[in-house]
């Protein structure tokens, strides 16, 4: 077990799946143009090494026992509910996965904290859902993976949904997934649709979005977490700000820009907190806590897409002082996703 320096360690974005949800999900019809997502999120069905470690609790919980990682905080395996075309089913299916999760908390109290899976295919019922989650069953927040057949959360239709995780002060966790279909095209050869480009430049998109929107001035108090160290954003700061200034003044009818009340910067150095997901370069974490702060990061595995061998090492191995670590490797995770504080 890597050394973590005798602090707690929370890892806030790891899967789960049931073989009930598979098996409601097996000939459900997808969202138009999503039909090549609902073959790869279903090809781990068939791969024994991941299928395990999305459904069997015993093997999760020894794999945190020998890589030192004491709280996972669970996820539906993204994107969740989102591709079905059956809205009514894809709405009841993510009420029932948030019960089976806020049992399997309710059994692993000190080992498990939760987060919803919702339906934006529905968005006032998604709130309601949101509502139901973070107050009756106690999670911490709600993962959305990206878009929902193409539309975003800034669009006027989600905000039922952004006004509901603001209202009940929870968080929300914005995932990858692959290209929404109007910009997929491109992303096809190479496997350039999945986590090795096409999830970062989908997610990314999908948080500029809200960003440059003027979401963040309608919900000040709404917490977004990007995954994968902000998903290239931190890199982008200083540009976006730049060039946010100079194309508003020059062109901001011809673009349908919005006035903003603060820079781009502004907003995700308020708004926004990114984790280590799948992002176990310490170059780039070094870069990150530079730019935004230890206060602003969460460490997370990507389980079960990424070695928690290599994940909890990265931590152990991290170039930070003590009130750095403690802070990325359970505070932050304990005040976002309302994870109680060790005994």
């Amino acid at each position: 077990m890597p050394d973590t320096k005798g602090q707690r360690v929370i890892a806030v974005e790891e899967h789960f799946a049931t073989a009930r949800f598979w098996e409601r999900t097996a000939d459900q019809p997808a969202l138009p143009g999503e039909d090549a997502e609902r073959v790869y999120s279903r090809s781990f069905i068939a791969n024994e090494f991941i299928s395990r470690r999305l459904t069997d609790l015993r093997t999760r919980l020894e794999e945190m026992d020998r890589t030192g990682v004491d709280v996972s905080v669970l996820s539906l395996n993204p994107p969740g509910v989102q591709l079905w075309s059956d809205t009514a089913m894809a709405t009841s299916l993510a009420r029932e996965m948030n019960d089976v999760l806020a049992d399997m908390v309710a059994g692993n109290p000190t080992r498990f904290a939760a987060l919803a899976a919702v339906a934006p295919q529905d968005p006032e019922a998604a709130a309601e859902e949101i509502r139901r989650a973070t107050g009756t069953l106690g999670f911490g927040g709600v993962l959305i993976g990206s878009h929902t057949g193409g539309r975003y959360l800034d669009e006027p239709e989600s905000e039922p949904i952004l006004a509901a995780i603001e209202e009940t002060g929870s968080t929300l966790y914005l995932h990858p997934r692959m290209p929404s279909p109007q910009m997929l095209d491109p992303f096809n050869p190479y496997g350039l649709q999945q986590a090795i480009w096409g999830f970062q430049a989908e997610a990314a998109t999908h948080a500029m979005r809200l960003i440059l929107s003027g979401a963040f001035d309608r919900h000040p108090d709404l917490r977004m977490v990007l995954g994968h160290l902000g998903e290239g954003i931190p890199y982008w700061l200083w540009r976006t700000d730049n060039l946010h200034a100079k194309t508003y003044a020059w062109a901001r009818d011809v673009l349908n820009m919005v006035r903003l009340e603060l820079k781009p910067s502004e907003y995700f150095q308020r708004n926004v907190w990114i984790t280590t997901s799948g992002m176990f370069d310490h170059d780039a974490l070094d870069y990150c806590l530079a730019k935004v702060g230890a206060e602003r990061v969460l460490f997370a595995v990507d389980y079960p897409y990424e070695d928690s061998d290599v994940a909890t090492r990265f931590l152990a191995e991290a170039n930070l002082d003590d009130e750095q670590r403690a802070a990325i490797s359970h505070r932050n995770a304990e005040r976002l996703f309302r994870v109680p504080p060790a005994a």
